[in-house]
């Protein structure tokens, strides 16, 4: 019988001690005597939400399959359990084994959302390994990073010492196997290290060093060891038919935020919006085939038990067997009680066949994302929606039986102006008249349209990653005025309007573009009492003033401040495949209004056919 790391008596006085036992349906279980290599997973939010991650649950399924690899799962305490921990000097513990993190050979953790920084430094506080990476000593794991938020590392860089850029079903096993024989013929941290620079898509910050020039702009950023490579290439999977998926996914034993099984349908987008960092840094886009998709939905929901599978993908309506997929789920799993969850629809291939079939009518709202209320700012990010496709998507949506519709869009963007803002509500309110233009007895009730505002936030690898970010109170007054123009408009009482946390927001960008001086900011505000950031109830905003203030670092050099095109920027080492040149062009584009096409309509010269698959060569012969 396992041995958990807590004693009943903390386990409950905890809230939701379910979160810490491990034990679940799927989970692994191996001889930590009979493997080489110990690799604590580390997902830097509570339980709940790290369970409904996709990624690590392919990785852990990666991992384990090797038998001299033993993956185990490790997420961030919540504050109740985290006090238990440091009261009674209690190390963090992986799930599985339940023994310390600290005595693995690899702690690695994904880098999901920049608001979880702090949760890192808490994690390796908690495991009882230092916070920098050049004050751990060959008894402490190798710490590595990975995720979306690993394409600008530099913010965390002292605290990790590697990095792995793309995506991990490549070259891990490569690592892995360096790791492992560096091990055996007693090579020393150091050594492992500068090997592993030579596996492509690993950056290890240690060995480059940075320089600035008097205005706070980078000057040079170089290696400081023959090992390291000028510049890091994104690892990505070519042909996602030759890699395994998951076949029996964990089962968490409590309701995580995404309770099904999840099936990528593929991987990448065509679309091009220039606000995107996921259509840029998984470009091309990479289809599985239909045969692989149905093994495999087929394999988890037997081994789990599931009654919902999503569809995955940034946008799923761009997926060219959809109908294919979607039919043999219905066909095999319908009578079984088994629902299907298509996010990312485009209201433009809006299918309301499909719809009607996979979705409860009376129970289900659909989500649609213009993201601009004006048809000029969509041109300018490239959404390539016009309103009368929108108008005609709600139509479609409502004559199919829904009356409740969610908009998502973002005010900051750049160039907008009051009349784009104010283009939201307007937007809002036509999608409500095109529900009453509809003959009464044909509705289902009162309709609900449900506008959302997210603030923009400027990321690398995009074209708006040169952007100038709004301030705080550039961002309430700009919600405040949409709020206003709602209220005056004639379904004022079929509309409700949200928008985001600002100074969320603002500090989000900051860590999206920031450099090395960041890294004590971080550590600042996490010494302050600042974690779990992305909790509305849990920021503290005034603790990260106070460590921007305490660390002479000024926030807006990183936010409001445009970027010229030459400027050195923090990211600018990784090669992601999406050339510099390419995203220039988009940004001269975006400030003139031009579109450009879709990758299926036209290729844009991205660079991303330098990777030799995908939708680049979807025609070819």
């Amino acid at each position: 019988m396992r041995k958990l790391a807590l004693s009943d008596e903390i386990l409950l006085s905890i809230d939701k001690p379910a979160r810490y036992i491990g034990g679940e349906v799927n989970m692994v279980v191996k001889d930590p005597k009979q493997v080489d290599l110990r690799f604590a997973f580390c997902f830097p939010d509570v339980y709940e939400i790290g369970m409904s991650h996709l990624g690590i649950q392919i990785l852990y399924d990666m991992f384990n399959r090797r038998d001299d690899v033993w993956c185990e799962r490790v997420y961030s305490p919540w504050n109740d359990m985290d006090q238990e921990l440091r009261n009674r000097g209690i190390p963090l513990f992986a799930l599985e084994s339940q023994d310390p993190v600290k005595d693995f050979d690899f702690l690695g953790i994904t880098l999901q959302y920049e608001m979880c920084y702090t949760n890192v430094l808490q994690v390796l506080d908690l495991s009882q390994i230092p916070l920098h990476a050049e004050d751990r000593t060959e008894a402490h794991p190798i710490v590595i990073g990975g995720g979306p938020c690993a394409f600008n590392p530099e913010p965390l860089a002292p605290f990790f010492d590697l990095f792995y850029i793309g995506e991990g079903e490549t070259v891990y096993d490569r690592l892995f196997d360096v790791y492992i024989e560096n091990k055996k013929q007693g090579g020393s941290r150091r050594e492992f290290l500068q090997k592993a620079a030579a596996v492509p898509g690993i950056y290890v910050p240690s060995l480059y060093d940075v320089s600035y020039n008097a205005d706070g702009t980078i000057a040079s950023f170089v290696p400081n060891d023959p090992h390291a490579p000028a510049s890091v290439r994104r690892e990505l999977v070519v042909d996602m038919d030759q890699v395994n998926y998951i076949e029996k996914p964990l089962i968490p034993f409590l309701k995580p935020t995404q309770d099904r099984v999840v099936l990528e349908i593929q991987r990448g987008c065509i679309r091009g919006c220039r606000f995107c960092q996921a259509g840029s840094i998984y470009r091309p886009l990479r289809e599985r085939s239909l045969e692989y998709l149905k093994h495999y939905a087929k394999a988890m929901l037997e081994s789990t038990g599931c009654d919902e599978i999503s569809l995955s993908s940034l946008s799923s309506s761009d997926y060219t067997d959809l109908k294919g997929i979607v039919t043999f789920l219905i066909d095999q799993f319908q009578d079984k009680g088994v629902n299907i969850s298509l996010p990312s629809l485009r209201i433009d291939a809006f299918s309301l066949d499909v719809m009607s079939k996979v979705q409860d009518v009376k129970k289900s709202s659909l989500t649609f994302a213009p993201e601009a209320g004006s048809q000029r700012l969509r041109d300018v990010i490239n959404k390539g929606l016009t309103e009368e496709v929108i108008l005609n998507g709600a139509k479609e949506a409502f004559l199919g039986g829904w009356n409740r519709v969610k908009l998502y869009f973002m005010l900051g963007l750049p160039t907008e102006t009051q009349e784009d803002m104010e283009g939201i509500a307007l937007l809002s309110e036509k999608v409500a008249e095109t529900y009453y233009d509809i003959p009464k007895d044909q509705r289902q009730g009162r309709v609900q349209i449900v506008a959302s505002s997210s603030f923009f936030v400027p990321k690398p690898f995009t074209p708006f990653q040169w952007a100038p970010m709004c301030t705080a109170e550039e961002f309430l007054r700009r919600a405040y005025l949409v709020k206003d123009t709602f209220r005056r408009m004639k379904n004022f009482k079929s509309l409700k309007y949200n928008y985001h946390e600002a100074e969320l927001t603002v500090l989000e960008g900051v860590l999206a573009r920031g450099d090395r001086r960041v890294a004590p900011v971080i550590e600042a505000a996490y010494r302050g009492g600042a974690m779990f950031d992305s909790w509305g109830e849990n920021f503290q905003n005034d603790v990260w003033m106070q460590a921007f203030s305490d660390c002479g670092v000024d926030p807006d050099f990183y936010t409001t401040r445009e970027r010229s095109l030459d400027e050195i920027l923090p990211w600018d080492f990784i090669d992601a495949g999406v050339s510099k040149e390419f995203l220039k062009r988009e940004w001269s584009r975006a400030q003139n209004g031009q579109l450009t096409p879709n990758c299926r309509q036209q290729c844009s010269g991205c660079g991303a056919r330098v990777f030799g698959g995908g939708v680049c060569f979807e025609n070819s012969n």
